[in-house]
C-alpha cells in the first residue's frame, strides 16, 4: 500500500530508515525516476514509500509526523550515559561512542 511521496530519494530513504527503526517494513519505489523528468510527468517521478503490511499505516503516519517535527521547542540537550558527551536533543545516538539515547 502506498503511504506517501517523498520530496527526493535521500529523504525517502531516510524515512524508510526511520520506519525500519520503529519495526515497520516499507519499500522506496521510483528512486531513480527523477532522471526521466520531462519524459514522464513530474507527479509520476516522485519517490514513493510503500508499506509491506497495510495494517502499519496509522503507526507509520505517526512515526513520520514525529520524525518530521523534530524535538519539541525548548527540549534540553542530553548526556550520553556511556561516555558523558552532551548532545543536542535531535540526536538519538551519541556521535562519540554510538550509544543510543535512553528513553526518558
Amino acid at each position: 500500500m502506498k503511504l506517501t511521496h517523498a520530496p527526493n530519494p535521500v529523504i525517502g530513504q531516510h524515512w524508510v530508515n526511520v520506519l525500519a527503526a520503529a519495526g515497520i517494513e516499507c519499500e522506496l519505489h521510483n528512486r531513480y525516476l527523477t532522471g526521466a523528468l520531462g519524459e514522464i510527468p513530474a507527479d509520476q517521478c516522485a519517490p514513493e514509500l510503500w508499506l509491506v503490511d497495510e495494517r502499519d499505516e496509522a503507526l507509520a503516519r505517526r512515526v513520520l509526523a514525529t520524525a518530521q517535527s523534530g524535538p519539541a521547542p525548548g527540549t534540553p540537550p542530553w548526556k550520553c550515559h556511556a561516555c558523558g558527551e552532551t548532545l543536542e536533543p535531535q540526536f538519538t545516538a551519541c556521535w562519540r561512542c554510538g550509544t543510543l539515547r535512553e528513553a526518558d
